[in-house]
């Protein structure tokens, strides 16, 4: 693992709209194929840790909503679908290094790679690689390389699927999206860290077809200035995190979208919890910020992390007490 930095990570963010347009651009031309012949996969098995585990999560769901037979595995179990020519099987790490990850495929005759990392060990354990063309992450911390792996999951969907996603427009209104809310940080980031600051924690939710925006936010806010902080899928929600409502100082942060908005939202009005919403409306938030493009699934989950991301960083840069 690197060094972890909050000045680096910052510039890593900054980075993000730059990266974007120029993934953009490679997918116009033909770029980011996978390496799949004319009979198509019977199953789709994505495997990786932490942030790849999570966009691998709402990859799967996609496909499966599109016919395919796919899943999300956490790397590390100890098994899943046997080896077979009919299974695509994906070995996700933006480091190249994962050992679970290297582990997994090295179980499988024939596996593909999705990596950040030229020549890493997970390339090496491959049959094929796909390259993330997120850039190097000087701070140590997977936050391009999240964005740019759904990117990546989306191009293997239609692929798989034939459906086109328009996905070089959606990735550069992701761009613009993303832009626009570093651009105006200094407006909507002090108001939003002063509404979560002061609880017992962060919780951040999403609806299941974003799934990994609340699990990547929350793993930012603990990464970095290594805060309380948990992600949950907005229905499920009331079935598991609303108990702690009673008894903490709740602090939520949730990207809306989920037919069960409310019912979070009454739970957390009921018990003075505070809530900030990004992307969306969300009953009673003490604090919404908004985005050009949020109304669009897609652009929303390739955009709303940066706000938990530069909610990190600025935490980060300025903790509350030393840290380990």
């Amino acid at each position: 693992m690197n060094e972890m930095d909050p000045v680096a990570f910052l510039a890593d963010l900054d980075q993000k709209p730059t990266r974007l347009r120029e993934l953009a651009t490679l997918i116009d031309h033909g770029g980011l194929r996978w390496p799949i012949g004319e009979a198509s996969p019977q199953r789709i098995l994505l495997a990786g840790m932490g942030s790849s585990w999570f966009a691998a999560q709402q990859a799967a769901l996609r496909l499966r909503r599109a016919g395919c037979t796919a899943v999300a595995e956490l790397a590390s179990a100890a098994q899943s679908w046997p080896t077979g020519s009919t299974t695509l099987v994906v070995g996700i790490s933006a480091s190249g290094g994962s050992a679970e990850t290297l582990d997994f495929i090295g179980r499988y005759d024939n596996a593909v790679a999705l990596t950040n990392t030229a020549d890493s060990a997970v390339q090496a354990l491959a049959t094929h690689t796909v390259q993330m063309h997120a850039g190097p992450e000087r701070s140590g911390v997977a936050c391009r390389s999240y964005q740019h792996t759904l990117i990546a999951l989306l191009a293997l969907e239609q692929q798989l699927t034939g459906t086109d996603l328009a996905l070089a427009d959606i990735v550069r209104r992701a761009a613009d999206a993303t832009h626009d809310l570093l651009d105006r940080r200094a407006e909507w980031l002090p108001r939003v860290s002063g509404a979560l600051e002061g609880g017992d924690g962060v919780w951040v939710l999403a609806p299941a077809e974003r799934i990994g925006s609340a699990l990547q936010g929350a793993l930012m806010l603990r990464e970095g200035p290594r805060r309380m902080a948990d992600g949950c899928e907005t229905g499920d929600w009331s079935h598991v995190d609303v108990y702690l409502t009673k008894t903490l100082r709740y602090r939520a942060l949730v990207f809306p979208g989920s037919r069960y908005d409310g019912a979070a939202a009454e739970w957390m009005r009921q018990r003075s919890s505070v809530a900030v919403s990004v992307g969306g409306e969300f009953g009673g938030a003490a604090e919404t910020v908004r985005f050009p493009g949020d109304d669009h699934p897609l652009v929303a989950a390739l955009t709303e992390v940066i706000v938990p991301e530069l909610l990190a960083q600025s935490w980060w840069s300025a903790p509350l007490s030393p840290t380990p």
